[in-house]
Order: structure tokens, then C-alpha cells, then sequence
């Protein structure tokens, strides 16, 4: 299939009922949101369209609801802000509710000394992998830290075989300075160093149950899911039988036609439509 090009994102919204969009290259870089992206979700939910904001946010989905609004972002101009750590939390809270016995140890790996993604789960933080019981990678400050500091810090509960549960599965970020590895390469790390990982978000299927479960099970073919990134945007979008949207911002911004095919071909996933930017 050839994706192909539109110039607004007016020119398609009604061929669909609802819209799953992305945060972070869809709305907003690292430094702010992107120009007439706050008016262009406004205009989509006054056209009577259904909006899930889906992002592989390892923080709970009220918290970055709340962001989102002191960015600029009209509150009400989308239904739900559904994040990979929201789904996360609630299979840690179901887990935690079935397990008898001692309070599990959690290694959280987070940005900004954010424990939000432990609040209100019976769960005892530790700070090494020594004695952890298993690893919540929620986040990653790869434009603080090397790979290296994450080997140090998770090899020896990989060599263990202590479990990780990884709810931002992005392998590049956007950052105030540029790109950055993501939570998702560090995810990639433990992996090479012998550990599992179960995977939370995009492109997974439980971010995308979860959404179509709140819009009440629709006609697939009815949905669009809007993202910059091939790899978790597109391929989830195909994976759930939904139609997308890519857009040339965010962490493609500065790849060539030719090397955006090469990566559809990569990850088995081609939009149905690519638009230059979010915008009306």
C-alpha cells in the first residue's frame, strides 16, 4: 500500500469516528507545543470526534492530562489521556491485590525523581538491583546519563533473572537540546544483559484493548491513530487493525521519503495517509 500525502488533517477527519494521537511529535517537542497544534485537536473535537491522546508516557495518565492543559492545550478537546504507565499501574494494582506474602521490591527507573508511577501500589522501593524483586522502567534521562550508568545500575538483576515491566517502550526521545535514547533502548540493555521484559504501550496490544474498550469496541476500520514514529505508532495502528496517520514532525522530522519506506518495510507497517504536521 501506498501511503498517501495530505496537507490538513480536515481533509480525512470524516471518514473517522474517533482518533488515537500521539503526544510527543504529534502535539508538542521537547520544548513546547508545536504551532497550531492546541487549535487543530480543539477543531477535531468540535467536528464530534472521539479523541484518545495515546502516549508511551511512563507517568500515570492524569498527571500528563494536567500537563498538557498548563502547555496551552484547551481542556475538553479530548476524552482521555491514555498513557502506557496508566495501563502499567493498573495490572501492577490487580497483581498487588492477588499476591500474599511479603511486599514486593520495585527498582524503579524514572526521570526527574518522579515516583508517580509507585503511588498508591503496595510496593517497597529499592534503589539497586541487587534485592529487587523486579524493575519498573517508567522513563530514561539519557540526556543526563550513558547507556553505561543503566548497565551498572540493572546488571545485576538481569543476572538474577528478576523480571522488568518497561512502560515507555520509545527507543529515541525528544529533548529541550534534541534526541536522546529512550526508556526503550535502556529496555533493549536489559535484554542484552540476559533479563525479560514484558513491554507496555505501543506498539503492544494492551494500550490499544484498553482504548478501544473506553470508545466501546467500534468498527476498527472507523478509528485513526495519529504518530510520528513508525516503529510504535504505525505498526500498533496495524497491529489493532486501525488506520494512520504519520506525521513528518517529531523524531522523523529529518528523514528523506526513501528512508521512511525503508523503515515500513522494517517494522512490516505502512500508514495510510502522511501529513507535514498536525495542523488543521
Amino acid at each position: 500500500m501506498v501511503a498517501q500525502a495530505i496537507e490538513r488533517l480536515s481533509a480525512i477527519a470524516d471518514r473517522y469516528d474517533a482518533f488515537l494521537i500521539d503526544q510527543f511529535g504529534v502535539l508538542r517537542d521537547g520544548r513546547g507545543p508545536y504551532p497550531g497544534a492546541a487549535e487543530t485537536l480543539a477543531r477535531l473535537k468540535d467536528a464530534g470526534k472521539r479523541i484518545i491522546i495515546l502516549s508511551n508516557s511512563g507517568k500515570r495518565s492524569a498527571e500528563n492530562d494536567r500537563r498538557l492543559v498548563d502547555l496551552g492545550f484547551v481542556s475538553g478537546s479530548w476524552d482521555w489521556f491514555l498513557t502506557s504507565g496508566e495501563v502499567a499501574w493498573q495490572i501492577l494494582r490487580r497483581e498487588g491485590e492477588s499476591t500474599v506474602g511479603a511486599r514486593r521490591k520495585c527498582l524503579l527507573i524514572s526521570r526527574d525523581g518522579d515516583v508517580s508511577p509507585l503511588t498508591g501500589l503496595d510496593l517497597e522501593r529499592t534503589t539497586g538491583g541487587a534485592d529487587a524483586d523486579f524493575v519498573l522502567l517508567a522513563a530514561s534521562e539519557g540526556d543526563v546519563y550513558p547507556l553505561s550508568h543503566y548497565e551498572t545500575l540493572l546488571a545485576p538483576a538481569a543476572a538474577r533473572g528478576v523480571p522488568c515491566l518497561c512502560t515507555n517502550p520509545d527507543k529515541v526521545m525528544l529533548t529541550k537540546e534534541g534526541t536522546a535514547f529512550g526508556a526503550g533502548r535502556i529496555a533493549e540493555l536489559y535484554e542484552e544483559l540476559g533479563g525479560t521484559v514484558r513491554w507496555i504501550g505501543k506498539p503492544f496490544a494492551d494500550i490499544y484493548v484498553s482504548a478501544l474498550e473506553f470508545l466501546g469496541q467500534p468498527d476498527p476500520t472507523r478509528v485513526c491513530a495519529i504518530g510520528d514514529s513508525i516503529e510504535h505508532d504505525i505498526a500498533g495502528a496495524v497491529n489493532a487493525g486501525l488506520h494512520s496517520v504519520l506525521v513528518t514532525t517529531g523524531i522523523l522530522e529529518r528523514a528523506s521519503d526513501e528512508e521512511r519506506r525503508q523503515l515500513f518495510a522494517e517494522h512490516g507497517a505502512s500508514p495510510d495517509f502522511i501529513l507535514p504536521k498536525f495542523i488543521w
